[in-house]
């Protein structure tokens, strides 16, 4: 193996010791106000950070359930391979975000999840972390509130594929990444997209070329600015009338 392959499978597969206490993303991971033990108690159980290079899957459909993950810097998409042979985008997931609830009431993953940039992940235990919530009852809470905010977000998506043209579609997509990108302390206006647009159109529904057509009338009109996958959103309550528009 030459020097720069050897480093590469180093890098990809090093765990890292890290710790809750001092992760810039812990108030959209985990609950407010727990005490320092309590906190102690969790770091232990977050017990290493893997790296993932873009395009490396975290986990594949039919993989062994046995952890959550913690999204602590990058980017991810999760898929399925439909009957048709085509994968079906259901979800993108950024920092501060959980992978793998998928997995919970099989003990088998559903879903692929893959890196759409360099990213870390923390590793959490399943077992484990159930056994902590019995005892850290706020942690329990938390988690449920994770859950069902993953009920809503595909209640969600549900609708848009449902009842919703293609501009409303886009439209909704892009304010929420906005309104994410905000939660983390980044620009709710300026934001680069991790997925193509052909992953965009998977997930909303929508062929690759109404994607692009959307995107280039949203510019027309002065919604956004367009410069590959840079986007800059210039007018966020023509985004949001849009959504409301009916024929």
């Amino acid at each position: 193996m030459s020097p720069q392959n050897s480093q590469l499978k180093v890098s990809t597969l090093t765990l890292v010791k890290t710790a809750c206490s001092n992760c810039n993303l812990r108030e959209l991971c985990l609950p407010f106000g727990l005490e320092p033990n309590e906190m102690e108690r969790l770091d232990t159980l977050v017990s290493s950070r893997r790296r993932l290079k873009r395009g490396e899957y975290l986990y594949r459909v039919g993989d062994t359930f046995d952890a959550i993950f913690a999204i602590r810097s990058g980017f991810f998409k999760t898929d399925v391979l439909i009957e048709d042979g085509r994968d079906q985008v259901t979800g993108f997931q950024m920092g501060g975000e959980l992978l793998g609830l998928d997995g919970i009431s099989t003990e088998q993953h559903t879903c692929n999840a893959i890196a759409l940039e360099d990213s870390d992940i923390c590793a959490i235990p399943f077992s484990q972390m159930e056994a902590l919530s019995r005892e850290i009852h706020s942690l329990q809470h938390h988690f449920h509130k994770v859950m069902s905010r993953e009920i809503v977000r595909d209640h969600g998506v549900m609708m848009l594929l449902g009842t919703m043209r293609a501009e409303e579609r886009l439209a909704a997509f892009l304010l929420n990444l906005s309104q994410r990108f905000t939660a983390r302390g980044y620009s709710h206006a300026e934001f680069f997209l991790r997925m193509t647009r052909e992953e965009i159109g998977s997930y909303l529904g929508l062929k690759l070329e109404t994607v692009s057509r959307t995107f280039s009338r949203f510019q027309e009109d002065g919604h956004i600015a367009v410069q590959q996958k840079h986007i800059r959103i210039l007018d966020v309550n023509g985004l949001k009338a849009l959504m409301n528009r009916r024929n």
